[in-house]
């Protein structure tokens, strides 16, 4: 199972949990067995099709080209970032 890093963000919907191991094969999967984990995160991390804009997701260190097709190995580590803007 990919171990997911999950950030303070999400902690309302955690409950404080940083971390859970999720199977998958695909960021979008990798979301959906979360969300059986942790019910409402997906909501906050998806928008729609696509991964939201509050958030950056990475699979082994390299930021989800694909999105949330992106896919991920068994052994993968995923980390949700929070995005930060400004200027």
């Amino acid at each position: 199972m990919a171990t997911v890093s999950i950030p303070l963000l999400f902690k309302d919907v955690t409950g404080g949990v940083r971390r859970s191991e999720v199977a998958g094969s695909t960021v979008a999967e990798i979301l959906a067995a979360l969300d059986e984990v942790h019910p409402g995160i997906e909501g906050r991390i998806r928008d729609g099709d696509r991964l939201a804009p509050i958030v950056t997701v990475t699979v082994d260190g390299k930021i989800a080209a694909q999105g949330l097709d992106t896919p991920v190995e068994p052994q993968s580590e995923v980390c949700l970032l929070p995005s930060f803007g400004g200027g």
